[in-house]
């Protein structure tokens, strides 16, 4: 069975630019179904606005290149209107994977962001690094 996971945004972009970097490891394991990310209309969103940044100077058919080798392989989750009370996080913006993780029932939520890491231990879900992640999937091989 793949772990169902949020990966932040950072961690999805840096998965899908650097082919040979430090976290394309993430990139096979969504492939091969060691994981499934989980994603919902506001991260997508939010990943589409991120693709378009110009310091990345990708044009839309390099833009929907990137995105088809990802959105195949996420399940998407409908968040509620009304979100769940959960801990909050010093960035507003990144209350949206902390959500998305509980309501999509995570095994983790994988982040290098410092307000993301800080809220480790709140939630039912693990909140881990994408080195903590790669350690967890070697260990339930």
């Amino acid at each position: 069975m793949p772990h169902r996971v949020v990966l932040d945004s950072n961690i999805v972009l840096s998965a899908l630019l650097f082919s040979e970097g430090r976290l394309s490891w993430i990139r096979h394991a969504w492939k091969r179904q060691q994981i499934v990310p989980l994603v919902c209309p506001e991260t997508t969103e939010e990943l589409l606005r991120v693709l378009n940044y110009p310091k990345f100077q990708l044009n839309a058919a390099e833009q929907q290149a990137l995105l088809a080798d990802f959105l195949p392989y996420t399940d998407i989750v409908h968040l509620p209107a009304s979100w769940p009370d959960l801990p909050a996080c010093r960035d507003d913006s990144d209350q949206v994977f902390l959500v998305l993780a509980h309501v999509g029932h995570a095994t983790a939520l994988v982040s290098g962001d410092a307000d993301i890491l800080a809220l480790r231990g709140t939630l039912r879900e693990k909140i881990m690094t994408a080195e903590e992640l790669n350690d967890f999937l070697a260990s339930t091989i």
